[in-house]
């Protein structure tokens, strides 16, 4: 038996007595779901998580799913809200701060990047009122490795140019971008628009800005439009890092960070807590621990571009 295997056994031997309780109980919990974006393959990792731990859509589990734009996010919390949940679970800064000004009493988990720079909680460690949840966002720590992995990629790498949709001055997670940069001595700049056509016009002005790479952030806009900002690269020649694998497997050059499957699978075991009654102030806020390393050999041989055996070896997967 594996390493994995054993580790799935052990993961499944703990998670029954838990499903075979949430079965038993007879009671059909209600949750609300708020994201900028329709249900996809990383929210199904939420529910598989849930559905590990015994919580059956339409059994002993009602789902209120709503998603929009952010301006719309406010009505849509007030919406659930009104819905008498037992959990609300927002996803990304702008439904998480949404739901808090929706609710001091519903408990809410939720999944977001820099929840302490958002202002969606005031520390990590004891994030107080109705709040928990997990964060996606790493630190400085992380921006500065996709920096060197750009390095090690393209040498002469002196400028990063990154993309946004939120006002890099008014967002911690940027910050510790630039202050990646600064770190390693490369210049970074920010390409502002608040959707892919103001975006698309800013990239025209990429000869100004004499950019040698891409770094996308992990806020759920660039997820919800992948396959344009992984096909703007490839326009543009670009070497581009990513924060999840999925833009990888859509043709992306590579990607370094958490597991986001794995992170969403962790906010069902939160939301399992606060069911059987665990206050969400007292929990602190989880941060990913394991990052993963994915890169994209066909479309490094398409922009003739050298993968150093370094990092091909720290690869925990390859697409060829």
């Amino acid at each position: 038996m594996d390493r994995r295997s054993f580790i799935a056994g052990a993961l499944a031997t703990i998670a029954a007595p838990l499903a075979t309780e949430a079965q038993q109980t007879g009671k059909v919990y209600r949750i609300g779901f708020l994201a900028p974006e329709p249900r996809n393959s990383r929210t199904e990792a939420f529910f598989q998580g849930m559905r590990d731990l015994g919580y059956l859509e339409g059994t002993n589990l009602l789902v209120e799913y709503r998603h929009g734009p952010y301006e719309r996010l406010p009505d849509l919390a007030a919406e659930l809200v009104r819905l008498k949940l037992d959990v609300l679970v927002p996803l990304a800064p702008p439904a998480s701060l949404a739901a808090k000004a929706a609710t001091t009493t519903i408990p809410i988990v939720f999944f977001s990047s820099d929840p302490v720079g958002a202002g969606i909680v005031p520390n990590l460690a004891r994030p107080g009122g109705n709040l928990t949840g997990v964060s996606y966002e790493a630190g400085l720590e992380i921006y500065g490795k996709q920096m060197e992995m750009l390095k090690q990629v393209v040498p002469a790498l002196s400028r990063v140019v990154v993309p946004s949709n939120i006002d890099p001055a008014a967002s911690a997670l940027l910050k510790n971008i630039a202050l990646a940069g600064q770190a390693l001595r490369v210049q970074v700049k920010f390409l502002q628009g608040r959707d892919p056509a103001e975006l698309d016009r800013g990239f025209n002005a990429l000869a100004r800005l004499r950019g040698d790479a891409l770094l996308v952030p992990p806020p759920p806009f660039f997820f919800t439009h992948l396959k344009w900002i992984v096909d703007l690269a490839a326009r543009r020649r670009l070497p581009a890092v990513y924060t999840t694998r999925e833009f990888v497997a859509a043709g992306g050059l590579m990607a370094y960070g958490p597991d986001v499957p794995a992170v969403y699978r962790r906010v069902a075991v939160y939301v399992d807590k606060v069911l059987r009654g665990a206050n969400p102030g007292d929990m602190p806020v989880e941060q990913p621990t394991t990052f993963e390393l994915t890169v994209n050999l066909k479309t490094a041989k398409v922009l003739g571009l050298t993968i150093p055996q370094t990092l091909l070896l720290q690869a925990d997967h390859m697409i060829e």
